[in-house]
């Protein structure tokens, strides 16, 4: 999986795409200069089951580590991942 990521200054998103449209997309908005609120996580039916959902949070961690930034889940799907893996809970908000 390709993973790719946007980023405005205001909003962002990690994405996988293939050369026609987004197959997975997980959203964020910045809330001030260290913090980033996840609020939608979107996957294709294509791409159900292969953990797609999941890479795209686990990207979005390593960024707020990379970055010294902390991440607020308001998306259920980004919610439930933080939720059932402790490892990455130190970039919680």
């Amino acid at each position: 999986m390709n993973l790719q990521h946007e980023d405005d200054g205001k909003k962002g998103a990690f994405f996988i795409k293939d050369e026609a449209k987004r197959l997975a997309e997980m959203t964020y908005v910045w809330a001030g200069a260290n913090k980033i609120i996840i609020d939608h996580t979107e996957v294709d039916d294509s791409l159900r089951g292969q953990g797609a959902g999941k890479s795209l949070v686990m990207e979005a961690v390593n960024f707020a580590r990379a970055e010294k930034i902390k991440i607020l889940p308001l998306c259920p799907y980004a919610k439930s991942v933080f939720d059932k893996t402790e490892e990455i809970r130190d970039v919680l908000s």
